[in-house]
C-alpha cells in the first residue's frame, strides 16, 4: 500500500524541490488544479486524461478558505485534508499540493512551470491561456468528464432536502392550525 502522506505537499514552495528532481529525471510534468470537492468519477477520469499528457501529474487543490471565497460559505463539503488524501488514491495522481487563499494569481503555475497545464473548458478565457502558455510549455483544455458537476449534485441534494422539509412542515403546520382552531372553538 502506498503511503499517501508522502504524496501530499502542504506548502506550494515545497513542490519546487520535487519538480527539480523530476526534471533531472527528464520527466514531463503535468499540472492541474481545482477544488475537487466530493471527488467523483468525473474527477477520476479528468486526472487519468491529464496524466496521459506527461510522466508526473501534480494536482493543486484549493484550500477550504479558497473554495469558500470562490463558491460560497457552505463549501467545501469535504475538508481540504480529506480532499487531498482522496486524490492520492487515484493511480494517475503523483503529487497533491495545497493552494492557499492568499497566494498570488498563478503562483503554483509559476513555481512548477509545468510542461503541460491541464484546465477545464470553463477555467480560462483565450487571453488568459495565451498568458499561461508563456509560463508553461502547453495549455490543454479538457471537456467535462462527467454529466453532472459537484456543484450541481450539491444543489440537487439541497433541493431534495428542501422538498422533504416542505412536505413535513406543511403537514405539521396544517395539523397545528387545526388544533389551534379547535381550541378556539371550545374556549
Amino acid at each position: 500500500m502506498t503511503d499517501c502522506n508522502s504524496h501530499i505537499i502542504l506548502q506550494a514552495q515545497d513542490i519546487v524541490a520535487i519538480v527539480k528532481k523530476l526534471r533531472q529525471e527528464n520527466k514531463r510534468i503535468v499540472l492541474t488544479q481545482g477544488s475537487f470537492d466530493l471527488v467523483h468519477i468525473g474527477h477520476a477520469r479528468y486526472c487519468d486524461r491529464a496524466r496521459d499528457y506527461g510522466d508526473a501529474l501534480i494536482v493543486g487543490v484549493d484550500s477550504d478558505e479558497k473554495v469558500r471565497q470562490r463558491k460560497g460559505p457552505n463549501r467545501p463539503i469535504v475538508p481540504e485534508d480529506e480532499r487531498m488524501e482522496m486524490l492520492t488514491h487515484l493511480r494517475s495522481v503523483d503529487y497533491v499540493v495545497m493552494k492557499e487563499a492568499g497566494e498570488a494569481k498563478f503562483n503554483l503555475i509559476k513555481l512548477i512551470k509545468p510542461d503541460v497545464l491541464i484546465a477545464t473548458a470553463k477555467t480560462y478565457d483565450e487571453e488568459t491561456i495565451k498568458k499561461l502558455e508563456k509560463i508553461c510549455g502547453k495549455v490543454v483544455v479538457l471537456e467535462p468528464m462527467a454529466t453532472t458537476s459537484t456543484t450541481a449534485k450539491i444543489r440537487l441534494m439541497q433541493m431534495n432536502t428542501a422538498r422533504k422539509l416542505q412536505d413535513r412542515m406543511r403537514t405539521k403546520l396544517i395539523k397545528s392550525i387545526e388544533e389551534v382552531l379547535e381550541e378556539l372553538k371550545t374556549s
